[in-house]
C-alpha cells in the first residue's frame, strides 16, 4: 500500500505545494494574531484535509473522474443556483453555503467540475470533425458556470474561466482563426459588459485607472496595499513586524490581500521567493503536461496550470496595483477552505497523470 501510494507522488509538486501551505500558516498567523478568529488553526484542518485530497485523488486515478464529470458538473450548477437562493452574504457578495459550521464556496468547486466537464466532452470528440460544434457546445458548459459566479456577483472568479478555455481548446486542437475571431469577439463585446457591472464593480475599474479618484471609499484598499508592499522595501520589516497589515490598514489581509503581509514583512527577497516556489510548482506541472500522450491527461494539466497560473497573476496583480482589485485568493496561501480543497483536488489530478506510467 505504501509502495503505491509514494508511485504516484511527484515529490517536485508535492514538495511545493507543502511549503507554500506551511508559508500560508505562518503569514494567516501574523495576519491576525491580533485578532481573535483564530484562523491559523482552523487553516491547519484545511490543509489536512486538502493533503488528504491530493494524494486520494492519484490513488483513485483521473479516469475515473472523467467518468463521473457530467454529474459532478450538474451537482456543482446546482450548488451555484442554491447559492442564489440559501447563500450567506458577505461584504456585499453572496458566494457562500453554510453546512452547519463550515461555510463552502460553490464556486471554487465549479471551477474542477467545468474543466473535468469541458476535457471529457472536448476529448470525445476529434478536432477535424465538425468543429465548430463540437466548440460551441465546450464553450457552452464552460459559460454557464460562469454566468452564475458573474450574478453572484464574482467578477474575479467568473474571468478565470476563460483562460483555462482557452488553453484546453488549444491543446484539443482547435483551428486558431477560431481562438482568434473569439478573443476578437470577447474584445469588441467587452464594453457593452459595462452595463452588467455593478456599482461597485465599476467603481473599482475607474480607482485602478485613478487609485486617487476616490482615496477613502473604493480606492482606499487599492492605495493600502501598494503602501504595505512598498514599506517592506528590499529585506522586509521581519516577520510579525508588519505596521500597515497588522494595524489593520490593510483589509482581508488574511485571504485575498496576504501576499501584503509578505511583501511587509519579508520584503522583495521574501516574495521573489514565494514566486519562485509558484514557478518550481508551476514548471512541475507542465513537465507532467509535456510527457503525456493523452489528450485528456493533457488538457487536464493545461487547465489546472492556466487556472492556478492566473489566479497568481490576479491575486499579485491587484495587490501591487497592476489589475483591478477581484477578490481572488492566492493558492494553498490565503485563508479558505474551498480555495485549498480545490487547488488539491486540481493538482491530485495532475499526480494522477503523473502516476499513470503508461502514457510517459
Amino acid at each position: 500500500m505504501l509502495r503505491r501510494l509514494l508511485n504516484g507522488i511527484y515529490f517536485p509538486l508535492f514538495f511545493s505545494v507543502v511549503t507554500l501551505a506551511v508559508i500560508g500558516i505562518l503569514f494567516i498567523y501574523s495576519a491576525s494574531y491580533r485578532d481573535p478568529g483564530n484562523y491559523e488553526s482552523k487553516q491547519v484542518f484545511w490543509i489536512l484535509a486538502g493533503l488528504v485530497v491530493l494524494i486520494g485523488v492519484p490513488l483513485i486515478g483521473y479516469r475515473p473522474f472523467l467518468s463521473v464529470s457530467y454529474p459532478f458538473y450538474v451537482l456543482t450548477l446546482i450548488l451555484l443556483v442554491l447559492v442564489d437562493f440559501f447563500g450567506s452574504k458577505v461584504l456585499g457578495a453572496q458566494r457562500w453555503l453554510m453546512l452547519g459550521p463550515i461555510a463552502i464556496q460553490p464556486s471554487e468547486f465549479a471551477k474542477v467540475g467545468a474543466l473535468l466537464a469541458g476535457v471529457n466532452f472536448l476529448g470525445a470528440h476529434h478536432p477535424w470533425e465538425g468543429q465548430t460544434k463540437t466548440v460551441s457546445i465546450a464553450l457552452l458548459l464552460l459559460a454557464v458556470p460562469l454566468f452564475l459566479i458573474f450574478k453572484q456577483p464574482d467578477l474575479g472568479t467568473a474571468l478565470l474561466f476563460i483562460p483555462m478555455s482557452v488553453v484546453i481548446l488549444f491543446l484539443w486542437g482547435v483551428r486558431k482563426r477560431f481562438l482568434i475571431a473569439s478573443f476578437s469577439a470577447l474584445a469588441l463585446a467587452a464594453p457593452l459588459a459595462w452595463g452588467f457591472l455593478k456599482a461597485y464593480q465599476k467603481k473599482r475599474l475607474m480607482v485602478f485607472l485613478n487609485p486617487n479618484l476616490d482615496p477613502l471609499g473604493s480606492g482606499y484598499t487599492a492605495l493600502q496595499s501598494k503602501i504595505a508592499v512598498g514599506s517592506g522595501g528590499f529585506w522586509g520589516k521581519g516577520y510579525l513586524g508588519g505596521t500597515q497589515t497588522q494595524l489593520h490598514f490593510v483589509p482581508e489581509h488574511h485571504t485575498d490581500f496576504i501576499f501584503c503581509v509578505i511583501g511587509e514583512e519579508l520584503g522583495f527577497l521574501g516574495s521573489l521567493l514565494v514566486l519562485c516556489l509558484y514557478g518550481f510548482l508551476f514548471h512541475s506541472i507542465f513537465l507532467v503536461m509535456q510527457h503525456t500522450t493523452d489528450v485528456k491527461a493533457k488538457m487536464l494539466c493545461g487547465g489546472v496550470l492556466a487556472l492556478l497560473f492566473s489566479h497568481v497573476i490576479i491575486n499579485i496583480g491587484m495587490t501591487i496595483g497592476l489589475m483591478p482589485i477581484a477578490g481572488v485568493p492566492l493558492p494553498l496561501i490565503s485563508y479558505g477552505g474551498s480555495s485549498f480543497i480545490m487547488t488539491c483536488m486540481c493538482l491530485g489530478l495532475v499526480l494522477s497523470v503523473y502516476k499513470e506510467r503508461s502514457i510517459f
